[in-house]
């Protein structure tokens, strides 16, 4: 190997290590975060009176689907107990009222499952632009470089989990109005 040769390689492998140096010596300055969006909208306040507010707003349609499901199981029953001492014309206009009322049931939990979901997405976005609110506010009350959220991890170490702040912050609606 030529003297230029082993310089040059030399001279590749200090620049490279310095980098590596000055590249992991960034890396330890930088401060991370972790936040568990599943707990927070698990656990914080304003996600608990979200949820209680569906259960409230929705439980009179739950009812009345869970009554009109009773209703059509009847009608299922009795159809299938009294179908061969009834009349062919009376049981095929029977089937038909069963199919009618079974159609309608589904179109029914159908609308009723579309409100619910639009209902809780607008809803949980509100709960959850605040915990972002509050996480932004921790992260830089603590300086912090970077926040993850857990759907993008695959560990995280307990010492950089920010979730029990931010759900304190909530609580204490430090982050901002609903």
């Amino acid at each position: 190997m030529s003297a230029p040769k082993a310089t040059r390689r030399a001279l590749a492998c200090c620049t490279s290590a310095a980098l590596l140096l000055t590249a992991a010596s960034a890396f330890c300055q930088t401060s991370i975060g972790f936040v568990s969006l599943e707990r927070i909208l698990r656990e914080a306040p304003p996600a608990q009176a979200a949820q209680k507010k569906l259960e409230q707003e929705f439980s009179g349609r739950v009812q009345d689907l869970n009554r009109q499901g009773e209703q059509l199981k009847k009608m299922q029953e009795s159809l299938g107990k009294n179908a061969v001492t009834m009349s062919e014309s009376d049981r095929q206009k029977r089937e038909r009222e069963f199919g009618d009322a079974t159609r309608e049931f589904q179109r029914r939990q159908r609308e009723f499952n579309e409100d619910l979901a639009q209902k809780r997405k607008e809803e949980f976005e509100r709960v959850i632009e605040r915990a972002n609110r509050a996480v932004k506010q921790i992260a830089e009350a603590e300086k912090l470089d970077v926040v993850f959220q857990n759907e993008q991890v695959v560990w995280a170490s307990n010492r950089i989990d920010i979730t029990d702040k931010v759900i304190k912050a909530l609580s204490e609606t430090r982050a901002g109005p609903k």
